[in-house]
């Protein structure tokens, strides 16, 4: 569906231009809010050496520490990727093709919150109430996640789509 097509089927009455700086616009914010949890999630992280419980972490909770941070990492290079995409494509007129990569960026930048979310409960589960506990949480949270961030929405797409 081309962008002219998408204006017209949303109510708006609104050029290509307007409708590529509005999604350009709604995706910064989205970014905004995914770079907030991130770095809550990362600041936390990221103090757990210095507490003296840390030295007790056997190999598997040590890895799966190590994951997560490595994971809040990359998670964050993702989200600021549109910047320094935009910053290089400024004034070159491809705000389409920055809308659409920045499209794909956030929805990988997406997953990688989840499996941040899950790597990280199943670190406290394990670490406060044993593996099986950590284990259990990390699926469970898993399961609710694909629900909530992959088949929710698909089925509003299909039923928006009827």
């Amino acid at each position: 569906m081309s962008h002219t097509e998408e204006s017209a089927d949303d109510g708006r009455h609104e050029s290509v231009e307007e409708q590529l700086d509005r999604n350009w616009l709604e995706l910064l914010q989205e970014l905004r809010v995914l770079q907030t949890g991130v770095q809550i999630l990362a600041g936390f992280l990221l103090t757990l050496p210095f507490q003296s419980r840390f030295e007790t972490l056997d190999r598997f909770e040590t890895t799966l520490y190590l994951a997560n941070v490595v994971l809040a990492a990359l998670t964050t290079a993702l989200i600021l990727l549109p910047v320094s995409v935009h910053r290089r494509l400024f004034r070159m007129h491809l705000k389409s093709t920055l809308v659409s990569s920045a499209d794909r960026i956030a929805k990988v930048a997406l997953a990688g919150v989840g499996l941040l979310s899950v790597g990280t409960s199943a670190l406290v589960f394990d670490v406060a109430a044993g593996r099986t506990a950590g284990l259990t949480a990390g699926a469970a949270l898993l399961a609710v996640l694909l629900v909530l961030l992959v088949y929710l929405p698909a089925r509003l797409r299909r039923q928006a789509r009827k």
